[in-house]
């Protein structure tokens, strides 16, 4: 099965106020032309969850920026001084976790499970007293499973059965993302037939996968993103 679709097409599946995952680590991995996308189409009231926000400007600082995101679940915002002002301001809803403990939320719900426990953070001002449990003389909190109706995924090669590869960091939240997302809609620049990434190299395979998008190549927001894999 072919899943290639026009950008337009992939982007206008996500309703207003729908929770969406956004893979990559700072920009490795951020899939830039799909949030650029988004931000087109304008929808709004969104709750995004990403490892961080970006910078001022460009990813999903965009759609905060321009008032369609309505909560952020993330790691840090160390980066953008404008979404710090705006969750400061009270216009922006954020939830902060550590950064392994997001990454293994979103993979408990890809593994299809409800949630774990861990001492991580216990005495810290993000745990609330109802996630506290204790369990064999130990106090434990109980960390919920993250899942989300879609995801916004960049591939550094995808075939047209959606079968992906990641590059670099982007290994660290897209392969948890795609698994734990209803609908996953991905971009890339290297596209090919079924059969050109080799078994071997798949990080997600195509039953994950709703959409690929196909760039014909990757904008100045990609940086030092210039990919040439060879598999």
């Amino acid at each position: 099965m072919n899943k290639q679709q026009t950008i337009e097409q992939a982007i206008a599946q996500i309703p207003a106020g729908a929770v969406v995952m956004v893979g990559g680590f700072g920009c490795p991995g951020t899939p830039f032309c799909l949030i650029n996308e988004l931000l087109r189409q304008g929808q709004r009231n969104l709750t995004l969850i990403k490892n961080d926000a970006n910078e001022s400007g460009i990813g999903i600082s965009k759609l905060i920026e321009n008032g369609q995101v309505d909560k952020l679940i993330t790691t840090h915002l160390g980066l953008n001084k404008p979404v710090i002002e705006m969750m400061n301001d009270g216009r922006l809803e954020v939830q902060f976790h550590p950064q392994g403990i997001l990454a293994e939320k979103i993979r408990t719900a890809g593994a299809g499970t409800f949630g774990f426990l861990s001492d991580i953070g216990i005495d810290s001002e993000i745990i609330q007293p109802e996630q506290i449990m204790e369990w064999q003389g130990q106090r434990y909190v109980v960390e919920m499973a993250q899942k989300a109706e879609f995801a916004l995924i960049h591939a550094a090669q995808a075939d047209s059965y959606g079968n992906l590869v990641y590059q670099g960091s982007a290994m660290n939240f897209s392969p948890l993302m795609a698994m734990a997302a209803d609908n996953v809609i991905v971009e890339t620049s290297c596209f090919g037939t079924p059969g050109s990434i080799h078994p071997s190299r798949v990080h997600t395979p195509s039953i994950f996968v709703n959409a690929v998008v196909v760039l014909p190549q990757l904008s100045n927001e990609y940086g030092v993103l210039d990919h040439h894999v060879r598999y």
